[in-house]
């Protein structure tokens, strides 16, 4: 017999992801003396399969699990038989234990089995002896009566039944597969995944026809999030994170056997710009793509971004997550294994992006501020969305104590609702709740449509989304109606479900195995009852666990390999930031350089390279790769306020100044902008216009600045007005001594003195 990992057991909620059995099964010659009816046997309780499960025909052989309560039995004989056929296939077992499968040494330790798991017998059938149980099975439902001999003598029987589909899965399914690991941070908080494990993740395909899976990506330099498929199979999207895990990339790249995601598609994100050139837009800090779905002909995609007009917290920045966030995002990470990780939105809208005019463009009608709404999917005929939208909220409101594990009643809580609304080319319309899963006092998310287009499966969980111990899996009619518990569900966590090409089959995640998710499967008919759920087996190890499962509409051997080459130039550009960090500038400019070889058009990276080369003395390098940035994206107002500044330096001054009030009109809230401006008409002798922009780089500033306020008062005392500089150089000084800033302090305490001359009138 050849070693596989033994398969699903429900009873046990906690316990480990993948285990390893070794069976010595062999197909009796003789003909069977043994049959339940001859015993007076205790009660076997067959654990898995469960009850009524659907098999697919071309799965591999499952593990059967069972509990045998007498002490005495010491092997076991299997029988298969179908209603009138008794003793088809009999098969002798010595009922190996359930043991613990192999790990992944480089990720984080695995976790021990249950004693109850432990205790657990296993029969895996060989392969030709599944064909035969399947091809029984595929008639009318088989029986599968195991019976406990204690030499020769029955003691002990149980018995399943299960079937044969005569619907195939048809397609292979794509999964990432990752460690999982509790990572104390710096700061003292817990971080979903270390930064080292990163590269650990893969990305992998599996066809259930095969025993195991294949990995087609892995060891990328930042991390890949969510991904979806056009309906065709012909077109993949996948969330990325760029430069410093900004979360601020997508990629669209055509499906083949063998894809590459080249620079061309590869674009970033913009929080809300209505620009043709969005992939030239400066890194977001503001938009967060959350569950991003590419339209079933490929050629759109919803996603969540930020609503309009919305004043972004930069500074306090989500462990894990690109700053700007923590003003719309729940995010925190908890010291357990299966579940360490929560976040949902509590602020967003849907908008969409048009693949061929490469533009962004609000739902009319899921734009709405005073809500959140999110992660979106597409119905079959791309006519519809179904998306969760709450009221909007703050994702940390002050005085909440820290939550401490999933569903802790200190958790932001939010309970989305499902909504319908038809897209209309982009134009929208009015969202309507869908009825059954909606106003049920539960959060109801990650709507998915069946092919046909007859049903909705979603999740439904007491709070947030998607990762949580109660979550599981209803069915609802696409119209609305009576929702319906589906027979799949296992008792920890059912989330992550995609939908089959044929529509016949559903798979998902589940944790019901224990803190390292499994992949499972479940046959859904023409009325829309699903069956128990079945496990696939072998497609992760005891210490890693598989998420965001989807099946692609492709050829069994139709997706071999993901070149991520575009990741190249983010690895580079994130060299390049650590080595600047650690006052290492000429090396950093060298990678910039060699970076910006494979991805000339990127804005940032030639802002970026400016910067250093203008820090570096290397004027007219940096101005050079400024204008570059400039010419890629000639809207962004850092690049023309960095040009301009340094234009204004090397005796451009008027070009400068021309660039750096394009500057403000673009972003007339940004306190530096405003400060630049008027030191340099200080310095050309325009006293009231560095008056008017320094006024506003104080007004404008979040905190009082001390060296905002220090220059206003100079050129307040210039002015002639010596009364107000007293009065601006006084309030620095006070942030000077709260700071305890000795040399600040005895200079703004000599400007005053001098202020005060000034104000007091000379004798006639």
């Amino acid at each position: 017999m050849n070693s596989r990992s033994a398969s699903l057991f429900f009873p046990a909620i906690a316990g480990i992801a993948s285990v390893l059995v070794v069976v010595a099964a062999v197909i009796s010659t003789s003909p069977s003396k043994v049959t339940a009816a001859t015993a007076d046997p205790s009660k076997i309780k067959v654990d898995y399969p469960l009850e009524g499960s659907v098999f697919p025909p071309e799965i591999t052989p499952p593990t059967v699990l069972w509990h045998d309560p007498s002490q005495s039995a010491t092997h076991w004989v299997i029988q298969v038989s179908t209603k009138g056929h008794p003793g088809q296939i009999r098969v002798d077992s010595p009922g190996e234990l359930l043991k613990r499968g192999p790990v992944d040494t480089q990720a984080g330790p695995p976790v021990d089995l249950t004693p109850e798991q432990a205790s657990s017998h296993t029969w895996k059938p060989d392969p030709d002896t599944w064909d035969k149980i399947k091809k029984l099975a595929a008639k009318s439902p088989a029986t599968i009566t195991i019976t406990g001999l204690a030499d020769s003598t029955p003691v002990s029987a149980g018995k399943v039944t299960i079937s044969t589909s005569a619907d195939p899965v048809g397609a292979p399914i794509f999964y990432r597969n990752v460690p999982l690991m509790v990572s104390p941070t710096e700061k003292g908080s817990i971080a979903p995944l270390p930064a080292f494990a990163i590269p650990l993740i893969k990305w992998q395909v599996r066809d259930i026809s095969q025993p195991e899976s294949h990995t087609v990506m892995g060891n990328l330099p930042t991390c890949a999030n969510c991904h979806s498929f056009a309906a065709d199979g012909k077109t993949m999207g996948l969330d990325m994170d760029g430069p410093r895990n900004d979360k601020g990339l997508y990629a669209l790249v055509p499906v083949s056997k063998d894809i590459t995601i080249a620079n061309k598609d590869m674009f970033r994100w913009s929080s809300f710009q209505v620009d043709p050139a969005v992939r030239t837009t400066q890194t977001s800090v503001k938009r967060f793509g959350f569950m991003s779905q590419v339209s079933p002909d490929g050629r759109f995609v919803v996603t969540s971004i930020s609503p309009r007009n919305i004043a972004h917290d930069t500074k306090n920045s989500v462990i894990g997550f690109a700053p700007g966030l923590s003003d719309r995002l729940y995010n925190t990470n908890y010291d357990d294994i299966a579940f360490n990780q929560v976040f949902f939105p509590t602020r967003g809208i849907l908008a969409w992006y048009d693949r061929g005019a490469q533009t962004l463009r609000p739902l009319p009608g899921a734009d709405d501020p005073n809500y959140v709404q999110t992660s979106a999917f597409w119905s079959p005929d791309g006519k519809y969305l179904i998306f969760s939208r709450a009221t909007a909220r703050d994702p940390n409101p002050p005085g909440r104590p820290k939550a401490l594990h999933a569903n802790d009643p200190n958790e932001t809580q939010i309970q989305y609702d499902l909504y319908k609304i038809p897209f209309n080319h982009g134009l929208g319309g009015k969202a309507v709740p869908v009825e059954g899963a909606s106003n049920n006092g539960m959060s109801n998310d990650f709507p998915k449509v069946s092919p046909d287009g007859k049903w909705i499966v979603w999740v439904e969980n007491k709070n947030g989304l998607l990762m949580r111990p109660d979550s599981r899996l209803f069915m609802v009619p696409f119209a609305g109606g009576k929702p319906r518990l589906m027979n799949c569900n296992t008792p920890l966590m059912n989330s992550w479900h995609t939908f089959s090409p044929n529509g016949r089959w559903l798979a998902f995640s589940s944790k019901a195995r224990g803190p390292f998710t499994q992949l499972m499967l479940t046959h859904i008919d023409a009325n829309g009852n699903d069956s128990p759920a079945i496990m696939v087996e072998n497609t992760t190890l005891a210490n890693r666990a598989v998420n965001i499962p989807e099946f692609v509409n492709v050829a069994p051997d139709g997706l071999e390999k993901i070149d991520p080459q575009a990741l190249q130039f983010y690895r580079l550009v994130d060299q390049a930031f650590k080595m600047a960090q650690n006052n290492q500038i000429p090396e950093a400019i060298q990678t910039l350089r060699s970076a910006l070889k494979d991805n000339p058009d990127d804005s940032m990276a030639h802002y970026n390279l400016g910067t250093l080369l203008a820090n570096s003395n290397q004027t007219a390098d940096a101005l050079a790769e400024y204008q570059k940035a400039i010419d890629l994206a000639p809207e962004n107002p850092l690049f023309l306020e960095h040009l301009g500044v340094l234009q204004v330096m090397n005796g451009q001054p008027e070009q400068g100044i021309a660039l750096l009030q394009k500057a403000i009109a673009l972003k007339p809230d940004v306190p530096e902008y405003q400060f630049n401006l008027g030191y340099i008409l200080e310095t050309r002798g325009d006293l009231s216009g560095a008056l008017v922009a320094l006024q506003k780089s104080v007004d404008l500033s979040e905190h009082k600045n001390a060296r905002f306020l220090t220059e206003l008062a100079g050129v307040e005392d210039k002015s002639g007005h010596p009364s107000q500089a007293i009065q601006y150089a006084q309030e620095a000084l006070a942030l000077a001594q709260k700071e305890n800033d000795q040399t600040q302090t005895r200079t703004l305490q000599n400007a005053i003195d001098q202020y005060q001359k000034d104000a007091t009138p000379t004798p006639h």
